[in-house]
């Protein structure tokens, strides 16, 4: 199979890439958040409502772009590894949908999103030896310190979906920040590096959001060819928090799309806490992330 549809089903966003292994060519790709992790804090279960947006985005996308389900390399990440019901939930996506998902863990996770940006940065020529990768999720937070040929990869169990549900206020947030923080640093001191001499690489919404908005781009043109070795500094940050605070929802929703209005500000502030954790001023921003790890996997393991 030289073409292979890869899907990454997030806890707020669903991502489709159509990859030619051969060429080594995207083909065709989409993104749209169907927030499955909503209300996952409260009930521990993905909810009905949440399901069905899934299975609609499914059908809908292997129509238009015209793939078929039970051969697309289906994964799902945190938001599935904290359900209760996750089980039965993969069991009703296959019965409506022919597509069969694999529950990947943190380490995982971490391993296909670090592949992707290895290829990413050697695609946009940026040095790539030594960094250090964010990816901020829906439902976990994955940090990865690479060194040459080696990692070492560690998944926190907090998102800006899950953190953004339970309600808290800004004194709340802070504490809770600095308590990441404080684990993230505990993460770091156990490798003897000189984390000066290390890059800052961020995938994911929040860092793309964020590239785009200083771009001038918005939701509805949003170009990832100009995206993608972009960088992001702290005023950045700063500069977009300002906006989303003095803006209405309609407003941000044109910057952000559909779906990540609720989120967008947490993002940002657990962006900034890594910012402050590495001391860094700036990071380079890559649109790539899991789902093009896993077709960029699939094509490896077939050309060994």
């Amino acid at each position: 199979m030289s073409i292979i549809t890869a899907i990454d089903l997030g806890s707020n966003s669903f991502r489709v890439l159509i990859y030619d292994c051969k060429k080594e060519r995207i083909l065709a790709s989409h993104n749209e958040v169907v927030g499955m992790a909503d209300g996952l804090t409260h009930t521990g279960c993905i909810s009905k409502e949440a399901q069905e947006r899934v299975i609609k985005a499914i059908n809908t996308t292997s129509e238009e772009m015209k793939y078929d389900t039970s051969r697309a390399i289906c994964v799902t990440t945190a938001a599935m590894r904290m359900a209760s019901n996750a089980k039965e939930v993969l069991c009703y996506f296959k019965e409506k949908t022919g597509a069969s998902f694999e529950i990947i863990d943190g380490k995982e996770e971490a391993r296909l999103t670090l592949l992707a940006v290895k290829y990413a940065l050697k695609r946009e020529k940026i040095v790539s030896d030594n960094f250090i990768l964010l990816d901020i999720g829906g439902g976990s937070l994955e940090l990865i310190v690479n060194t040459k040929d080696k990692y070492i990869a560690h998944s926190f169990n907090f998102g800006i979906v899950t953190l953004t549900q339970k309600h808290y206020k800004q004194t709340e947030l802070e504490d809770f920040l600095e308590k990441r923080k404080k684990e993230i640093n505990n993460f770091l001191s156990t490798m003897d590096i000189d984390y000066t001499k290390y890059s800052f690489v961020a995938t994911a919404g929040t860092p793309t959001t964020i590239a785009a908005m200083k771009l001038g781009q918005d939701f509805f043109n949003y170009n990832k060819n100009d995206v993608n070795g972009s960088i992001v500094n702290l005023d950045d940050l700063d500069k977009s928090l300002d906006i989303f605070k003095n803006s209405s929802k309609s407003e941000i929703r044109n910057l952000v799309g559909e779906g990540r209005v609720d989120f967008i500000e947490i993002g940002i502030y657990i962006y900034r806490a890594i910012f402050e954790v590495l001391n860094k001023k700036e990071s380079i921003v890559l649109d790539d992330g899991l789902r093009e790890g896993v077709a960029l996997n699939y094509a490896l393991k077939k050309t060994i």
